[in-house]
């Protein structure tokens, strides 16, 4: 059974970072994409960063440059660094998981058959 479990949300000042953490059971992160969205209250879902199995990265515009996605395949561990976070940013982040091993990441959240119970990113101004 494939669990996701991600912690290190938390409240930050503008400009400041926080790194986000996504423990993976039940598979083997090579054999899977990998996404990190988010969700802000009255907004849709959407993704920030994925992570093919074969470690080719994507970002939309709105994060390029300040977010990198990074994963390590022994611990089954998916990152999310956010460096110069903006109140903008401020949204609940989810860890999800679709099996794949195509070289582009999906990109909607319906494509990702398995997602984490999210955590909270707070930034303020």
């Amino acid at each position: 059974q494939v669990q996701l479990v991600e912690s290190g949300g938390g409240s930050v000042q503008a400009g400041g970072s926080l790194r986000l953490s996504c423990a993976a059971s039940g598979y083997t992160l090579s054999t899977y994409y990998m996404g990190w969205f988010r969700q802000a209250p009255g907004k849709q879902r959407e993704r920030v960063a994925c992570i093919t199995g074969g470690g080719r990265t994507s970002y939309p515009d709105s994060v390029k440059g300040r977010f990198t996605i990074s994963k390590d395949n022994a611990e089954n561990a998916l990152y999310l660094q956010m460096n110069s976070l903006k109140p903008e940013d401020t949204a609940m982040y989810y860890c999800a998981a679709t099996r794949g091993a195509g070289w582009y990441c999906p990109q909607f959240p319906s494509e990702y058959n398995y997602w984490g119970q999210g955590t909270q990113v707070t930034v303020s101004s």
